[in-house]
């Protein structure tokens, strides 16, 4: 009996603090959200549990707490099923002030953004509705950041889902944002649109203000992960690459412009980049993502290159005789040039093989 009381207590004791007293808080206020719904005072506790744009003015919590409340069983189940051990990843990693943050974050200003777009559309089509018969709910905005957390850590990773499809990590965001479009379009717009802002607040966090655990190799604490391999444009099909590119460029100068972005201390000749929290699993991943597409672009630009022209018996054109001139000068031959590839190259080339 003691040994079956206890098990349950040191798996609890196992998970690290910042995602024990998330789980905790998800768990107690659905529990409360359905102990008021089953007692018939539901609508009394809608206003200070859920985020409802038309009075959660008055109730400033909600823009944080709300994420905490899951409307039915089937939401909460999945939500323990797929957060806590997500978090409880991220949370070895980053550590739980960091976890905290990233949370607080993606929930509150998601939620922010929503309750603007409410009173947008109010203000223009004049339906109350909008104000007072939406109300936001569940970590939606949470587990599409947690998905581009896994993307900026373990891009590569394969995953299989449901037991038959088989997906990289890479691909997961984009696509639960796609399920987010459609529900949108067909008339679903709360709670699901907080996918698509939980999404934009998740990558800005990430690629500028998160603080890495780690210092970068110029010595100072390195905000964000600048990579090339996590920039903005690689969400997107190559096709309109020309058009985000520009639009990105553009916020990002603006942003700079105003002081709203950190700077970062990232030694450029040390690959443009700081070693990712995690250790040498991560930093491997990285690499490999990096040696992988060089090694792409390298052999696109290799197929590109033209064909000498041939003539007509097949062989190739002989050289032109070379003048006197020309004979003198090659007599002199120039001293051989030697690529040297740098620490960073080599090193990701080792870790792709």
């Amino acid at each position: 009996m003691a040994v079956l009381t206890s098990a349950p207590l040191q798996f609890v004791a196992t998970i690290p603090l910042a995602t024990r007293v998330i789980t905790a808080a998800t768990i107690l206020l659905s529990l409360l959200y359905y102990f008021l719904r089953w007692s018939g005072n539901e609508i009394a506790s809608l206003s200070w549990l859920v985020l409802i744009p038309g009075t959660s003015i008055f109730y400033p919590w909600t823009f944080l707490t709300s994420a905490f409340v899951e409307t039915t069983i089937i939401e909460l189940i999945f939500t323990l099923i797929t957060i806590t051990p997500s978090l409880r990843y991220l949370e070895r990693l980053w550590g739980a002030v960091e976890t905290a943050k990233f949370v607080a974050v993606t929930i509150t200003v998601s939620n922010i953004i929503a309750f603007g777009l409410n009173w947008l559309e109010y203000m223009v089509l004049g339906y109350p509705s909008f104000l007072y018969e939406q109300a936001y709910h569940g970590q939606m905005a949470l587990q599409i950041g947690v998905l581009v957390a896994f993307t900026q850590i373990i891009p590569e990773h394969q995953v299989q889902l449901f037991g038959v499809l088989k997906a990289r990590v890479k691909t997961l965001p984009m696509a639960y944002v796609t399920f987010s479009t459609v529900m949108c379009i067909i008339g679903f717009q709360c709670p699901f649109i907080v996918i698509q802002f939980g999404w934009l607040v998740s990558y800005i966090w990430l690629r500028f203000y998160k603080k890495n655990s780690g210092e970068v190799l110029s010595g100072g604490p390195a905000y964000g992960d600048r990579s090339e391999t996590f920039a903005f444009v690689n969400w997107f099909p190559p096709f309109i690459h020309v058009p985000i590119t520009l639009l990105a460029n553009t916020a990002y100068s603006v942003a700079t412009k105003f002081h709203l972005i950190p700077t970062s201390n990232i030694d450029v000749e040390a690959g443009g980049y700081s070693q990712l929290p995690g250790g040498a699993r991560a930093e491997a991943e990285r690499r490999r993502a990096m040696a992988l597409k060089a090694l792409d672009q390298r052999v696109a630009s290799g197929a590109s290159s033209p064909v000498p022209p041939r003539s007509a018996n097949g062989s190739a054109p002989a050289a032109s005789r070379p003048g006197p001139s020309s004979l003198s000068e090659a007599s002199t031959p120039a001293p051989p040039t030697v690529d040297v590839p740098s620490k960073g190259s080599s090193d990701a080339i080792q870790d792709a093989r």
